[in-house]
């Protein structure tokens, strides 16, 4: 279970790290894979979208679920 999100605004490694870091801590998240060329953010684990996409518009990046 997991889910890839399109996230906008990332463009270093410091992106990397900031959504790393806010988004791995929250339930049920197993791994957090972060890919810049493409603006996608995948989260494996049955951990709660809602929350995952908060978590990472709090660190200031605009989130759309991947079609």
């Amino acid at each position: 279970m997991g889910m890839t999100l399109n996230v906008r605004g990332m463009s270093c490694g410091h992106c990397v790290a900031a959504i790393t870091s806010a988004v791995a801590p929250l339930p049920g998240v197993t791994d957090v894979a972060v890919d810049l060329e493409h603006g996608l953010v995948t989260v494996e684990g049955p951990a709660d979208e809602t929350s995952v996409v908060a978590a990472i518009e709090d660190t200031g990046y605009d989130v759309d679920r991947a079609a």
